[in-house]
């Protein structure tokens, strides 16, 4: 058992340094190759849990670029129970920050919540997705204020993957130059990348995003067009849907309403398949058409919804909407089964992650 703790400890020192050089110049592809070799090593060696368990981790990673997310869900959650193995290891806290950021893709934002706080207990700090998750809720200063505290601590191995969210972020608050700076590094990554496309795609898409902030419209479509080719070499759906809905912004700006609209489709089409419900209510909004109610509520159903939220009884809710009580009833019990809930706690929770109130 003792070689067996060795040979445990030497694999996590090579595989710390090997994490660090793929995530400093994101060679995807070498990362890919590297995990696979991995995994069959670890098929191999059923006592290094610890290493099995970080190459969940990084499978989990790779099946969310590649739009698996269900697999990626699955695989994150083993990895999670194998690192939770007595004794556990503080790695485990990578597991969690990577179910939370799917869990935050999807719109779970209360579940991505929770894991971003129990992965921080084992060491793993929640940045940039606790970040972001602020961003998706509404709440830019609360974004800004952490992003911008997390690129000043962080050391420059775990820098690059604050720059694309950092550019994100700080465009919503209306940082100009704080985004201009991340971009610039961005930039910088990707000339020391040479054609890995990877890093070449992040600063494409953050120059695209920055130009139509800054109301280039032209000058972003250029840079958003280079960076959708490049996610679609990577086979990345996500993010190709998420460039073409900047590209359809673009559109709008020079009065291509048209080709705007064909965008929104086809990023629509990919949001939905890939379960990105905050986005696609995004794309929703952007063309128009009302979002979506959660759960399939209708109209009233979503009014009574609203009403339990606010603690109202069924008596109250009778006589605030001017309905009968045996109606109300009826609506409760729909609403329950929809939202396959069984308490009016857990309908008022459904409501609160859902942005129904």
């Amino acid at each position: 058992m003792e070689g067996n703790v060795d040979r445990i400890d030497a694999s996590d020192a090579v595989e710390t340094e090997e994490t660090a050089a793929f995530q400093a110049v994101f060679d995807l592809g070498r990362a890919q190759e590297w995990t696979a070799a991995l995994e069959r090593w670890t098929e191999s060696e059923p006592d290094v849990i610890t290493y099995r368990g970080r190459c969940r981790v990084f499978r989990s990673e790779l099946l969310r670029l590649h739009g698996q997310w269900q697999d990626a869900v699955a695989e994150v959650a083993l990895a999670r129970d194998w690192l939770l193995r007595p004794p556990p290891a503080p790695a485990v806290g990578e597991a969690y920050y990577q179910q939370a950021e799917l869990a935050r893709l999807r719109g779970a934002f209360s579940e991505a919540e929770a894991s971003y706080r129990e992965g921080a207990t084992w060491g793993r700090r929640p940045d940039p997705g606790l970040a972001l998750l602020r961003l998706a809720q509404g709440d830019v200063a609360t974004a800004a204020a952490m992003i911008r505290r997390a690129l000043d601590e962080v050391d420059p191995i775990g820098r690059p993957r604050l720059l694309e969210p950092a550019v994100e972020v700080l465009l919503a608050a209306g940082d100009a130059p704080g985004s201009r700076s991340a971009l610039a590094q961005l930039e910088e990554l990707a000339r020391l990348g040479g054609q890995r496309p990877w890093p070449r795609a992040l600063a494409a898409e953050a120059e695209g995003r920055v130009r139509l902030a800054e109301h280039d419209p032209s000058g972003a479509l250029a840079a958003l067009r280079r960076a959708e080719g490049l996610w679609r070499t990577l086979d990345a759906p996500y993010e190709t849907a998420r460039v073409r809905v900047a590209v359809a912004r673009a559109c709008r700006e020079l009065g291509d309403d048209e080709t705007a609209t064909i965008e929104l489709a086809a990023a629509r089409d990919v949001f939905d398949r890939l379960g990105a419900i905050p986005d696609r209510d995004q794309v929703d909004q952007l063309a128009g058409m009302p979002p979506p109610v959660p759960g399939g509520l209708s109209p009233r159903e979503l009014e009574v919804v609203r009403l339990v939220a606010a603690g109202a009884t069924n008596r109250e809710i009778a006589e605030r909407l001017g309905i009968s009580g045996r109606t109300v009833d009826r609506h409760v019990s729909n609403i329950f089964a929809k939202l396959d809930v069984a308490s009016r706690a857990a309908a008022t929770a459904f409501a609160y992650e859902h942005r129904l109130v």
